[in-house]
């Protein structure tokens, strides 16, 4: 009989993606999802949806009912410099309810999605590894979802001696099954040529299926209560523009944005925020497009869980792919 496996966030690129990955595994797949949310693009997986947010403990329990591992891979996502009650109502008690829903339901371990915001930036260029500090403030690059999502992992650590959890810590994600779009952005972006030019900063960009096959390894080769970055290439977001330029087809932004022009735009971004109303970029966001300290390794996923990652090629192929057919591009 086949092992019974649940998700939390199926409907994300992430999620998606491992249920993908787990039924082709063999597993039973069964997944949480709020009233409401839009998960056709999903049809042709053998998943079973069950009702269950994570706003309630003993909705999860009941959907944990009976299953040996669960991905917790539901997360709010927000470029905004400031933590909203709702944001941190999800990300920080929800993983404390999916925590104790866990427990409450015997389930056997629980695979934690954090991200390598939680992890640390690199103090000299060179790619962080799960010993990083975590030095968001002190760089100035501390906002919302990294707030958030230190202090969900942090929960998930101080449970470690009530549950068996194990900690994965992803980059940047590309490939099919992005409905909302989430990272994809950048590529329907890229290819329908709303970017006006590049900057000089970096970050790791890795194929969504290899993190969700790292995650599998993860639950089966994992030790307890520690974390494991799931990452592939570090690029300059101009290399990587231009790799998708390409295989989309299109003409890359031609130009580098001038630091102060970029500040500028970041700042009448804050203006924005404070007042309550939605900005395209702010500070914190130039700060990151800027920087040359988001740089990660996944050495210790590759000896201790076997991780591997390849080309972004295809990542990207695929998902413009996807994308074009369900009338996005």
């Amino acid at each position: 009989m086949a092992r019974v496996v649940a998700i939390t966030g199926a409907s994300g690129l992430l999620g998606g993606n491992l249920a993908v990955e787990l039924v082709a595994k063999g597993y039973q797949v069964v997944a949480t999802k709020r009233a409401g949310t839009k998960v056709a693009h999903l049809d042709d997986v053998a998943i079973e949806w069950r009702d269950a947010d994570l706003g309630d403990q003993q909705k999860l329990m009941a959907a944990f009912a009976g299953v040996d591992a669960v991905f917790h891979c539901a997360a709010a996502v927000s470029v905004k410099r400031d933590v909203t009650p709702e944001m941190r109502d999800t990300n920080v008690a929800g993983t404390s309810r999916v925590i104790e829903a866990c427990i409450a339901a015997n389930v056997k371990r629980l695979i934690h999605t954090s991200s390598v915001v939680a992890v640390g930036l690199s103090p000299d260029g060179t790619p962080c590894d799960e010993t990083a500090t975590w030095n968001f403030e002190r760089e100035g690059l501390l906002d919302a979802y990294a707030i958030t999502k230190h202090e969900a992992e942090e929960l998930v650590r101080g449970a470690a001696e009530r549950i068996d959890a194990v900690i994965v810590n992803p980059t940047y994600m590309f490939g099919p099954r992005d409905a909302r779009p989430s990272s994809g952005k950048m590529i329907v972006d890229v290819v329908k040529r709303r970017l006006p030019g590049w900057t000089d900063g970096f970050n790791n960009f890795v194929d969504v299926r290899d993190v969700a096959r790292g995650m599998i390894a993860a639950w089966q080769r994992g030790r307890r209560g520690e974390r494991y970055i799931l990452g592939g290439h570090d690029m300059t977001y101009r290399e990587v523009f231009e790799q998708i330029a390409r295989i989309g087809g299109v003409k890359p932004p031609r130009f580098r944005i001038p630091k102060p022009v970029a500040r500028l735009v970041g700042k009448w971004g804050d203006r924005l925020e404070s007042r309550g109303k939605r900005a395209v970029v702010n500070s914190t966001q130039i700060k990151y497009a800027y920087t040359n300290r988001f740089r990660f390794a996944s050495r210790k996923a590759a000896e201790q869980l076997g991780y591997t990652y390849g080309p972004l090629e295809s990542a990207i192929s695929d998902a413009i792919a996807w994308f074009k057919s369900h009338g996005m591009l």
